[in-house]
């Protein structure tokens, strides 16, 4: 069983708030859980209270080869508990990146955006 560390959308709408859990990687983003880790708040103002979380279980199951989302691993990150994935999925982009550059090739969508031949008729 892969295990993974994700959010769970909770609250009401235009007011949402994040449980983050530890579930099955197969289950259905409200589905199971197997443990509550913590919570994020992304409305609330105070920085300490808008990520509530248990360091020492998020440590255990971490150990135990649980993968954290993205945006999870970003917040883990920020509390310092190192995310391998995360500093992997970086280094490759990073990679991808710098092959662009060297090829001349444009790499975001702003950049896209600007290498876009301009229409005679827009102009």
């Amino acid at each position: 069983m892969s295990v993974r560390i994700r959010m769970t959308r909770m609250g009401r709408r235009h007011r949402p708030f994040y449980r983050i859990n530890v579930v099955d990687s197969r289950t259905p983003r409200d589905g199971r859980i197997l443990e509550k880790l913590g919570q994020y708040d992304p409305i609330e103002k105070n920085p300490e209270k808008q990520v509530v979380l248990d360091l020492d279980r998020v440590k255990f199951w971490m150990g135990q080869g649980a993968v954290a989302s993205d945006t999870v691993a970003e917040l883990l990150v920020k509390h310092g508990i190192p995310c391998p994935q995360l500093a992997a999925k970086q280094a490759r982009r990073d990679r991808a990146r710098k092959q662009a550059r060297k090829l001349g090739l444009p790499f975001t969508k702003a950049e896209k955006e600007a290498a876009k031949p301009v229409k005679e008729g827009d102009a």
